[in-house]
């Protein structure tokens, strides 16, 4: 089979379609956001890192190359363990070669706040998705910081080429919106700069980066900022050590085959070791309020990460209000919430959803059509998207996904519980966040063909 042949055959449509009762027991892989931090801060850091639970995927797979072109030492030591040789903070490397993300926003905005901290240019890129998505709100504070972007796409878009800062300032700088991977990106800057970098949230965005930087050693204190914000303090240039990270299994991951267990009549699934950082967890306290049977034990933590097992029944789920104060929580897992908002009885509404419209796709128009398609009621009313539940969901549709891996997925669950079967036009992309999606749901008995 040639190259072209595998990727046209990886493209291929796939349908789902209404099985018996899913049961067993599951590990989803490894958190996408846990992984780029640690390749990104293992390279940062003195001496060895090791990672266990990597997540395999090609957006984190794409981090791991753009560390090596940096100057790290990256490598692969056995089945999701992998050991990274750091080169120290402001340590990188000049790239030889453009650093190509592929479809990932994390990697590449993560990436971009390291590099804006040593003296070196880099070629920023990625594929047709990422080069469509909005860059200009990272590169304003690493301006701030001196680092300066030229020869950029319209509006910051890449491909572009950053010039880091020779001698980077430490900021005060107020986020315009709740964004982990703005707030990320300038503290990462920050390590290189002298003083004290402060990111002000007015809503908390999730925190993985500043319990990974404690974790690597540096000074970083993070306090309440009115009433759902946080001011957030690093102390620039310390010295990063290597560390052991344990990923915990991916909660936007586990939302796929926790809201398949829920709708599929009959179904008790167990997923392990499924990170449980409060600003995660928004669509478990959402699904819970809808009537959801979700039970948490073996509660542990590593690298400051809380994380236990779910076991997840089928239940009668009914319609709910979810505020947009819980968008942070949850933002990537809209698309399969408005899954289970279809098969629950009444109006679900989910508000605030602006920040999907920045996404691999319009995520919030591509969520509604989605459900249309199938034969649900959807509306977008300003940036709220409206969901009208009747208990069950006609199916037969074939779904548009637009490269975006979370639409694929979540139409894929609602096939396994709808009346018809459910298509998507394709299932390439999948692969940039879980490459096992489909495998591991065959082994808890979900139909695919």
């Amino acid at each position: 089979m040639t190259h072209s042949d595998h990727a046209a055959d990886l493209a291929t449509l796939l349908q789902a379609r209404s099985s018996g009762p899913l049961s067993g027991k599951a590990r989803v892989p490894g958190d996408k956001s846990i992984s780029h931090r640690a390749l990104i801060l293992g390279a940062l850091a003195v001496g060895e890192t090791r990672i266990s639970g990597l997540l395999e995927g090609e957006d984190v797979l794409n981090t791991a190359k753009a560390m090596r072109a940096l100057g790290a030492r990256v490598e692969r030591s056995g089945d999701f363990a992998w050991s990274v040789r750091g080169v120290g903070v402001a340590g990188f490397a000049q790239p030889q070669v453009p650093l190509d993300f592929g479809n990932s926003g994390t990697g590449c905005r993560l990436v971009m706040g390291a590099v804006a901290g040593c003296p070196i240019t880099a070629i920023f890129d990625g594929d047709a998705s990422l080069r469509r998505r909005p860059m200009r709100r990272i590169l304003d504070p690493l301006e701030l910081m001196g680092a300066k972007a030229s020869a950029s796409g319209e509006g910051g878009r890449l491909p572009l080429t950053l010039n880091g800062a020779r001698d980077p300032l430490p900021i005060l700088y107020r986020t315009p919106v709740a964004s982990a991977q703005i707030k990320s990106a300038v503290l990462l800057a920050g390590l290189a700069a002298p003083g004290v970098t402060t990111v002000i949230e007015a809503e908390a965005s999730r925190d993985h980066t500043e319990l990974m930087l404690r974790h690597f050693g540096a000074r970083i204190v993070s306090k309440m900022e009115g009433t759902n914000g946080r001011n957030i303090a690093l102390t620039g240039q310390p010295e990063l050590h290597g560390a052991e990270v344990v990923v915990p299994a991916d909660p936007s991951s586990a939302a796929f085959p926790v809201v398949a267990a829920l709708i599929v009549e009959g179904s008790d699934v167990t997923l392990s070791d499924v990170m449980t950082n409060p600003l995660r967890t928004g669509l478990l306290t959402t699904l819970r309020e809808m009537g959801a049977s979700i039970e948490e034990s073996h509660v542990r933590g590593d690298a400051g990460e809380p994380m236990a097992q779910l076991r997840v029944r089928a239940s009668k789920l009914r319609g709910v209000e979810v505020p947009a104060a819980r968008a942070p929580s949850m933002i990537d897992e809209y698309p399969v919430l408005a899954v289970a908002a279809g098969f629950a009885e009444g109006t679900t509404i989910m508000r605030g959803l602006q920040e999907l419209r920045v996404k691999e796709s319009d995520r919030l128009e591509a969520t509604a059509a989605m459900l249309r398609v199938n034969g649900v009621r959807a509306e977008i009313s300003s940036n709220d998207l409206i969901v009208e539940g009747r208990g069950h969901v006609e199916g037969g549709g074939l779904v548009a996904t637009h490269m975006d891996h979370r639409i694929a997925m979540s139409a894929l669950v609602m096939g396994l519980a709808s009346d018809k079967p459910v298509g998507v036009d394709d299932t390439a992309f999948i692969a940039t966040s879980f490459p096992d999606f489909i495998p591991m749901m065959r082994s808890l008995g979900a139909e695919f063909a």
